[in-house]
This record gives structure tokens, C-alpha cells and sequence, in this order.
């Protein structure tokens, strides 16, 4: 019968091997070596002493440098003590025989294509969840359509509760999020700025980049964060308690009743947030350039009158409704796909902030080569 005893003295963890380590005992021992293996405690070295082992073949031998291997990758000191000159041989080639097997594998062809198969398969899954996507925009189309056929048929109600969830509650933490903003590009911009006697262009610079790319994106990434996740969480968690399949039993379409007032609501709301998170950032920047240039309110706001163009302004806002449509969205699609179990409800809540995030950033990228190619 094998068995381990464990004794811990200073900061060693000794573990006494004894009995029988065969492929008969083995069994018994590697639940122990297991608990051993989680419940170490602070040691910094482990000791294996295998002096009371009787009897010691193959299977004890892979067994205990397996767990050797499994102390030395959490990171301690793996000494195996108390071996006769035959267990030392034993154990020897044994560790050469797993060391050209690790290395066999890592160069196995079938290790090559195994690996190949494995991005393929991802590859065939990225395809097939982006057409998933878009079959989950037209079903959102149609069911716009219908609301236009249809006007009776639009949720009014909902559409305004989801503009106050989305948009009038996330109010504080954007204008915190754009009053930091401002001051930042203004505190770096005037530091520089100020070296060549240029600290009017501070104004220049902050009225055109709040406006015309930060407040929208930063904005985004906030509601992203928030609302889009939040979206995703409340369809998950109706389509676990199977109200979905409800709504479908009875006549409801989904996509009429939980879908098109969230997207609606997120694109009314989020050219309003744009606009107000260009006026805090702005504040933010004319109190920086107030407090670390000297430069009065009354000649900011006077400079950014004759610099900063409308169009910057209608820039940002014109992309509120595209960053909200592909949030709302993504945040929606994904509540969908939750499986029935509240694990995949964080998984899926996770995937969709970063989607959203993603795709907003490459929204906003192709927006600017646009932009500047037809010169506005």
C-alpha cells in the first residue's frame, strides 16, 4: 500500500513516501500527492524523500516526477531524496524517456495539424457568428419595417424608460469622464504649447479634438460599458428564466418588444451625451488653460468662437447614432446567444463590451479617412 505523510519545517514542505509505489497502489497515493499539491501552504521548497519505499516500478516512477512537475510549475524548489542507486537510475531514464516525449510532441506533425484544425475551426466560427450578426440585423430591419407600416406597434413607453436608463442616468460619470478629458489634453498641450510661445493655439487644439473625436469616442466607450453590457445582461437573464420563449409562444416578437426600443432609445440619447460631453470637456480644458496659462475665460471663449467651425461640432454628433445602433446591437445579439446557465451570462456580457468597444473604434477610424478625404 502506498502512502505520503506531509511535515513542513521552516519553509520546507517534506513529503515521506512509503509503501509500495506500483501500478497496483498507485491509484491510492495520487489523490494524496493532489490534495499535497493544492493545500502546500507558504513553503518555498518541496522535498520528496522516498527512503521508506519498498517496492518502486514504472508507474511509481512517471507518478512522482509528474508531481515533481506539478510542484516546480507553481513555482517551488523540487528535491527527490532518499533514493537507492536502481531508483536513481530508474527515475533517471524515465525523466529522459518524458523529456524527448515533451519534445516528440511539441515537433509531432500531428501536433502541427492538430493546431491547424484548432484555427480553422476558429476561423469557420468567426465566419459563421458574423453572419449570425448580420441574420440578427435584418430580423432588426424587419421589424423596423413593421414599425413603420405599423406606427401604433412602437413602444413609446419603453423607448423613453430605455433614453432615461441609458442616457439621462449615465450623465454623471460622462461628464466626469470629459471634464478629465479636457484637462488632460489641456495639461499636456499647454506644457508643450508654452515652451514656443504658443499658448493661444491651446484653445485650437482642445475645441477641435473634444468636439470632433474625443467627446464622441470617449462617450461611447462609457455607454459601451454600461449600457451595452447592461443590455446584454437583461436579455440573458430573460432568456434563462425562458421569458423569450414566452413572448414567442404568445405572439410577441422580440425583436419588436425588447429589441428596436433599446437601439432606438441608445440613438436618440447619444447625440445629446455627445453634446454634453463636448461642453464639459471644453470646460474642463478652459479651466486647465485658466489656471496653467493665465489665460482668462472671457479669451478662451472669445478665441474658440473664431476658431473652432460648426462642422467640428456636427462631426461628433453625426456619429452618435452610428457608435449607438452598433452598441445597442451588439449588446442585444449577444443577450441572445446566452445559454441557459448563469456562467454564460458574465462570458457573454464580457464579449459584448469589447466587441462594442471594437467596433466603435474602427467605426470612428473609418469616419476619419472619410472625413478628410472629402475634406470636412
Amino acid at each position: 500500500m502506498a502512502n505520503i505523510e506531509i511535515n513542513y519545517k521552516n519553509d520546507i514542505c517534506q513529503i515521506e513516501c512509503s509503501g509500495g509505489w506500483t501500478l497496483d497502489s498507485v491509484a491510492e497515493v495520487s489523490p494524496q500527492l493532489k490534495k499535497a499539491l493544492s493545500a502546500i501552504g507558504e513553503a518555498s521548497d518541496v522535498i520528496l524523500d522516498i527512503t521508506s519505499v519498498e517496492v518502486f516500478d514504472s508507474a511509481g516512477a512517471i507518478l512522482l516526477l509528474n508531481y515533481a512537475d506539478k510542484f516546480k510549475g507553481k513555482g517551488y524548489h523540487v528535491n527527490i531524496t532518499g533514493a537507492s542507486e536502481e531508483q536513481q537510475r530508474m527515475l533517471a531514464m524515465y525523466r529522459q524517456q518524458l523529456a524527448t516525449t515533451t519534445t516528440e510532441t511539441q515537433l509531432n506533425p500531428r501536433s502541427i495539424a492538430a493546431r491547424l484544425e484548432h484555427l480553422g475551426e476558429k476561423s469557420i466560427n468567426y465566419v459563421l457568428g458574423t453572419a449570425h450578426f448580420f441574420a440578427f440585423l435584418g430580423e432588426t430591419f424587419n421589424a423596423l419595417i413593421y414599425y413603420f407600416v405599423h406606427p401604433s406597434s412602437i413602444r413609446f413607453r419603453a423607448i423613453f424608460k430605455n433614453i432615461e436608463e441609458a442616457g439621462v442616468r449615465a450623465l454623471p460619470i460622462i461628464a466626469l469622464t470629459a471634464f478629465l478629458i479636457g484637462v488632460v489634453i489641456a495639461y499636456q498641450s499647454a506644457v508643450q504649447l508654452e515652451k514656443f510661445g504658443a499658448s493661444i493655439f491651446i484653445v485650437d487644439m482642445i475645441g477641435i479634438a473634444v468636439t470632433r473625436e474625443l467627446s464622441p469616442l470617449i462617450t461611447a466607450i462609457v455607454v459601451a460599458g454600461r449600457s451595452g453590457s447592461s443590455y446584454t445582461a437583461q436579455l440573458g437573464v430573460m432568456k434563462i428564466t425562458e421569458e423569450i420563449d414566452a413572448m414567442k409562444t404568445m405572439g410577441f416578437d422580440p425583436y419588436r418588444f425588447l429589441v428596436l426600443p433599446r437601439i432606438i432609445a441608445l440613438m436618440i440619447a447619444m447625440p445629446l451625451m455627445i453634446f454634453f460631453a463636448d461642453l464639459i470637456g471644453i470646460l474642463g480644458g478652459m479651466f486647465i488653460a485658466n489656471v496653467q496659462l493665465n489665460m482668462s475665460y472671457s479669451e478662451f471663449a472669445s478665441r474658440l468662437q473664431s476658431v473652432l467651425d460648426i462642422k467640428h461640432v456636427w462631426v461628433g454628433i453625426i456619429k452618435g447614432p452610428f457608435f449607438a445602433g452598433l452598441i445597442a446591437a451588439v449588446g442585444c445579439y449577444r443577450g441572445f446567444q446566452v445559454s441557459y446557465n448563469t456562467e454564460s451570462i458574465g462570458r457573454y456580457t464580457t464579449i459584448s463590451v469589447v466587441n462594442a468597444i471594437f467596433l466603435v473604434i474602427a467605426c470612428d477610424a473609418a469616419f476619419s479617412v472619410v472625413l478628410t478625404e472629402l475634406g470636412i
